[in-house]
């Protein structure tokens, strides 16, 4: 699971094994060690109505509620969006790049636009 912040926006990618771990167990995590401090970002499945997040004890916690989550996993739909406050919220499912990059993306979701970019 990637984490992306920039001004008040906040961002989730997540691979298909993220996808998978969070279908089965409703949370995933990641941290971050910055030696004497660790961040934490999270998502967790919740049954209210729209995306939120907290931030908490150094940890960010994207809560998505089931029926986006069921339909997330179940379905095509790449992602869902939210506004939070003014806080901008986005959780979606990462797709390979179209360029050539160094991190390993073989667990990454195929790109639909790899066809038009082809020919």
């Amino acid at each position: 699971m990637k984490i992306r912040i920039k001004g008040n926006s906040l961002r989730y990618r997540l691979t298909k094994k993220d996808v998978e771990v969070f279908s089965a167990n409703g949370y995933i995590e990641e941290t971050v060690d910055f030696g004497n401090q660790t961040l934490i970002y999270a998502l967790q499945r919740n049954n209210l109505a729209n995306l939120l997040a907290v931030f908490e004890n150094n940890k960010i916690t994207l809560l998505m509620p089931d029926t986006m989550a069921t339909e997330w996993e179940l379905t095509d739909r790449v992602g869902f969006e939210g506004l939070y406050n003014e806080l901008f919220l986005l959780i979606e499912k990462d797709f390979k790049c179209l360029d050539n990059v160094a991190e390993d993306q073989s667990d990454n979701y195929p790109n639909p636009l790899l066809k038009t970019h082809i020919n």
